[in-house]
C-alpha cells in the first residue's frame, strides 16, 4: 500500500451534474442561514410584525417553510452520501482501504467544523456531518434492498422519539439547555438582549461569548430535531445513489428520476404547505404530528429538487448554466464556511451592524446577493486554481502531502 498512490479527484474525473447540485444546495442553505444572521428569527411576534416590511415578510417565511426550510440540507446531505461512494471507489482502484482514508477526511472535517461552529458561526453542519459519516463505512458490505430499509428506519425513527417525548414529557435536550443559560448567565446574555447582543457586540470577545452559549444551542437543535437520525437515513440514500453511480448514467435512469420527480412535486408540494401552515401555526397536531408532516413533505421535495434538476441537465448539458452552477459547488466548502464570514460582516455589531434592523425579504435578497457574489468569485477564482481554498488544505491535511493551488500551463 503506496501513500503516494493517495490523490485526489482531479478536475477531469469530475462530474458537472454532481457539483451543479452542491452549487444548487448552496442557494437554499443560505436562503435558510441569513435570516438567522440578520437577526430577524430572534425577534418576537411583536417586533417582527412592527417592521416596515411586515406584510411581505409574512409571505416570504410562509413559502420558505414551503420551499427552502429542511429541503436543501436534504439534498447536501445526499450528496455527501454520494461523496462517500466516490471517496472508497477512487482509492480503491489505487489499491488503497478507501475507508482508511475516509476516516482522515471525516477527522479533519470535524476539525473544520469545530473551528466553524466555535468560532465563527453556531449554526454549523459541517461536524455533524462528520462524525455520522464515521458511521457509514459500516455499511459498505450491506445490499441495496437492505440500505434502503436503513435508511426508511432512521427517517421514521424521529416520529417514533417525538412521539414518546411528547407523551412522557421528557425533554431530552434539557442538560444542553441547561449549560446553554448558565453561559448565559456568565456573560450577561439574557431573554431581552439576546435578540440584538450580536449586533450591538463591539468586539470579537463579545461575538465569542454569544457563539459560546450558541453551540449548545445547536446541540439542543439537533437533540429535539433528531438530526443525527434524519442525516444518517440521509447519507445511506446517498450511498446507495453513488454506490450504483446514478449519477455516471443519468440518461440510463431517466424513467427513475421522472417517478422521483413526479412524486416528490406530487406529494412534497401540498405536504410542504401543510408544514409551513404548522410551523407558523404553533405545531397544532404536537411535536409528533408535525414530525410527520416533516418527514411527508421535506424529504420528497427534496429528493424531487435533485431529480428534476438531473432531468433538465440531461436536456441541456452543454447550457452554459452547468458551468456556472457548478463552479460555487466545486468549492462547496469554501462557499459555506464564506457564507458564514460575510454573513458576520454584514449583520454583527464588529461588521456592518445591519443585524435586527432588516426583514426577511431584504434579508434574502441580501443572501441571493451574497450568493450571486460567490457564483463570480468561484468562476474567477477557478480559471486559476485547482481547489477552492479550503478545499485545498483539506486535501493536503488529508493525504498527507502538497498539492499545487494554481492549474498547470497544460491545464
Amino acid at each position: 500500500m503506496n501513500k503516494n498512490n493517495l490523490s485526489p479527484v482531479k478536475p477531469s474525473e469530475r462530474y458537472v451534474i454532481l457539483d451543479a447540485l452542491r452549487g444548487f444546495a448552496l442557494i437554499g442553505i443560505i436562503l435558510a442561514n441569513y435570516p438567522e444572521f440578520s437577526l430577524y428569527t430572534f425577534k418576537t411576534a411583536e417586533e417582527a410584525a412592527a417592521m416596515p416590511s411586515a406584510g411581505i415578510d409574512r409571505v416570504v417565511r410562509f413559502l420558505q417553510y414551503v420551499l427552502v426550510d429542511g429541503k436543501f440540507y436534504t439534498l447536501f446531505s445526499l450528496l455527501f452520501g454520494i461523496g462517500f461512494s466516490i471517496i472508497i471507489s477512487h482509492a480503491q482502484a489505487k489499491g488503497v482501504a478507501g475507508f482508511r482514508l475516509f476516516y482522515r477526511r471525516m477527522a479533519v472535517l470535524v476539525l473544520i467544523g469545530f473551528v466553524h461552529l466555535m468560532f465563527i458561526w453556531s449554526g454549523d453542519i459541517l461536524m455533524l456531518y462528520a462524525l455520522m459519516g464515521m458511521v457509514l463505512p459500516l455499511f459498505r458490505h450491506t445490499g441495496d434492498k437492505a440500505l434502503l430499509r436503513w435508511a426508511a428506519f432512521f427517517l421514521l425513527l424521529p416520529v417514533a422519539v417525538d412521539a414518546f417525548t411528547w407523551l412522557s414529557g421528557v425533554s431530552l435536550s434539557a442538560p444542553a439547555v441547561r449549560a446553554q443559560w448558565h453561559y448565559c448567565r456568565m456573560y450577561g446574555i439574557t431573554e431581552e438582549n439576546f435578540g440584538c447582543w450580536l449586533r450591538d457586540a463591539e468586539t470579537y470577545r463579545e461575538v465569542f461569548e454569544f457563539l459560546v452559549q450558541g453551540a449548545l444551542v445547536r446541540v439542543q437543535e439537533f437533540v429535539d430535531g433528531n438530526r443525527y437520525f434524519k442525516v444518517m437515513g440521509l447519507f445511506i440514500i446517498g450511498f446507495h445513489i453513488g454506490r450504483r453511480k446514478m449519477y455516471a448514467d443519468l440518461a440510463s435512469h431517466k424513467d427513475l428520476l421522472r417517478r422521483v420527480a413526479r412524486f416528490g412535486f406530487m406529494v412534497g408540494l401540498p405536504m410542504s404547505v401543510a408544514y409551513a401552515w404548522s410551523a407558523t401555526s404553533g405545531h397544532p397536531f404536537g411535536p409528533a404530528g408535525h414530525s410527520v408532516l416533516y418527514m411527508t413533505s421535506v424529504y420528497p421535495l427534496g429528493l424531487a429538487y435533485m431529480a428534476g434538476l438531473c432531468l433538465l441537465f440531461l436536456g441541456s448539458k452543454d447550457a452554459g448554466i452547468w458551468r456556472w452552477l457548478a463552479a460555487p459547488g466545486r468549492m462547496a466548502l469554501t462557499n459555506y464556511v464564506g457564507q458564514s464570514v460575510v454573513g458576520m460582516f454584514l449583520f454583527y455589531g464588529i461588521g456592518m451592524g445591519l443585524g435586527a434592523g432588516v426583514g426577511l425579504s431584504a434579508t434574502e435578497l441580501i443572501a441571493l446577493g451574497v450568493f450571486l457574489l460567490q457564483v463570480l468569485a468561484s468562476r474567477l477564482w477557478l480559471a486559476f486554481c485547482q481547489f477552492g481554498p479550503l478545499e485545498w488544505v483539506w486535501r493536503m491535511l488529508n493525504y498527507g502531502k502538497t498539492f499545487s493551488l494554481f492549474k498547470s500551463r497544460e491545464n
